[in-house]
């Protein structure tokens, strides 16, 4: 057997190895295993380990044997906790799920099961994907692999950090305003979020349900392409998801290979920006310049209103969605004096503040007399920031391929320095919102590192279902060398 270098390790290098016996799936998950023991005690990216992962692994040697692996067949992956898996405890990080068990697999859990990936685990997160630092998490912060005294992001957090921290070959997160591709930019990996519609979300804990979008977390692009091909298509369990045949109309009138490259210069002019970022930015599109890319100047007017819209709307679906989580049903349970009291503490002491907070704003935008003013308000601009995207990649008519932006208007911050500051931590999210709001695929790539060796990044956004574009930019800017 071959040393396993989990450092370098890729998707594709892994299968070659598997394929040729240079190692089996048994070894190689009991690599993953021994880098989480050794480092999970610190980082906290994972809240538990799987006890079937052996098993799981030694089903996998033996589709290999049958020649019927796949490129997933026994690759160890991560699994934010608010996605289902039959028999498995998952609890989107809150106490008020207590010991829940999914009753089925979320239809992305079949779809890699199915090619033989081993679930390593479930991953720590920000309760309910509410937050932007996993400092939410019922369960304690998840910190940065890169540096402990920072935040790994959120609110795929854990995920993220299992990734950076070599827990796991790929891991799986959700993204509702940015929750895949912020904390996997904090932690100097690659996070993709799909068009909306492009990956079932049966099985997925909704937040805002026109908003969430499960995507993957990988060390390079090529291997976030290889996961998205392997977890998209359409699912009839899933009103939300987009047959084939509209997808393709989508499509029509776009280039096939990217050539422009649009950036949005008044929408980066952010209250907070920090001066390398944008530094290193600006060396980024240089670097694109380099691979042949025709970088321009566009607008996005309404851009600008993408946060006070997100959060808006998210709150009012997640307070709508989490009006099940009772004390009654399943999860936590505090016994009050009649059924009233019995919700109010079960609530009370199951959900956490930022939880709470964001239930009473959706609450209230939800209010009589204040749905037309705000939440009705809230979706017509919505529809105005999704048709300025569209105008800008309408490439008829001098229109772009792709757009361009930092993922985090700073580097991974400190934990508990925004913590008591909600509108601080929401600002993080500026820059990756606007592909949720508008539904279309982004995706963030390590760009670099500051003076204080925290990772930086690249955030790129397609028009709907054209992820080809972001694999096809992101390839070539990895793999570019000065």
């Amino acid at each position: 057997m071959i040393k396993i270098d989990l450092k370098t390790l890729t998707i594709e290098k892994a299968h070659n190895f598997l394929i040729k016996g240079d190692f089996s799936a048994v070894d190689l998950t009991k690599a993953y295993l021994e880098e989480i023991k050794k480092k999970n005690k610190d980082i906290n990216a994972y809240l538990e380990v799987y006890e079937d992962v052996i098993k799981q692994a030694e089903e996998a040697d033996k589709m290999i044997k049958r020649g019927e692996a796949t490129m997933l067949t026994g690759i160890p992956l991560a699994l934010k906790d608010n996605i289902l898996v039959k028999g498995h405890k998952v609890t989107a990080a809150s106490k008020i799920l207590g010991d829940y068990k999914g009753g089925y697999d979320a239809t992305v859990i079949k779809k890699l099961k199915a090619q033989g990936a081993v679930i390593l685990g479930r991953t720590n997160m920000d309760e309910f994907a509410m937050g932007s630092s996993t400092e939410n998490s019922a369960f304690g912060v998840t910190k940065n692999p890169h540096d402990p005294a920072r935040v790994a992001g959120g609110s795929s957090g854990g995920s993220a950090a299992a990734v950076a921290m070599d827990g796991a070959l790929f891991a799986l997160g959700s993204d509702t305003g940015g929750s895949v591709r912020q904390p996997a930019a904090f932690c100097g990996v690659v996070g993709l979020k799909p068009t909306y519609g492009a990956v079932s979300r049966y099985g997925l804990m909704a937040m805002g349900s026109s908003l969430d979008q499960i995507g993957p977390i990988t060390k390079t692009v090529a291997d976030a392409e290889i996961i998205f091909q392997a977890i998209t298509g359409h699912d009839e369990m899933d009103a939300t998801s987009i047959p084939v045949d509209l997808r393709q109309q989508e499509k029509a009138g776009t280039n096939l290979k990217p050539k422009r490259i649009g950036v949005p210069r008044d929408f980066m002019n952010q209250e907070g920006f920090d001066a390398e970022v944008l530094a290193n930015f600006n060396q980024s599109l240089e670097k694109l310049k380099k691979l042949g890319y025709e970088i321009v100047d566009i607008e996005l007017p309404n851009a600008k209103y993408s946060l006070p819209v997100y959060y808006i709307l998210m709150p009012a679906e997640a307070s709508t969605n989490l009006s099940r989580f009772d004390g009654t049903r399943y999860g936590l349970r505090s016994v009050g004096k009649n059924l009233i009291e019995t919700y109010n503490k079960s609530r009370g002491e199951g959900f956490g503040r930022e939880v709470r907070r964001r239930i009473m704003l959706g609450t209230y935008v939800l209010s009589h007399g204040y749905y037309d003013a705000y939440y009705n308000k809230a979706n017509k601009v919505r529809n105005m920031i999704e048709q300025e995207f569209i105008k800008a990649f309408d490439i008829k008519n001098g229109g772009v391929d792709a757009i361009a932006t930092p993922t985090n208007p700073t580097p991974a911050f400190k934990i508990g320095e925004k913590s008591k500051n909600p509108l601080a931590m929401y600002l993080s999210d500026i820059f990756t919102v606007p592909a949720n709001i508008a539904g279309i695929p982004a995706i963030s790539i390590p760009a670099g590192f500051s003076k204080d060796g925290l990772p930086l990044d690249l955030h790129i956004s397609a028009p709907h279902f054209r992820e080809d574009i972001l694999f096809t930019i992101g390839k070539e800017f990895e793999n570019y060398k000065l």
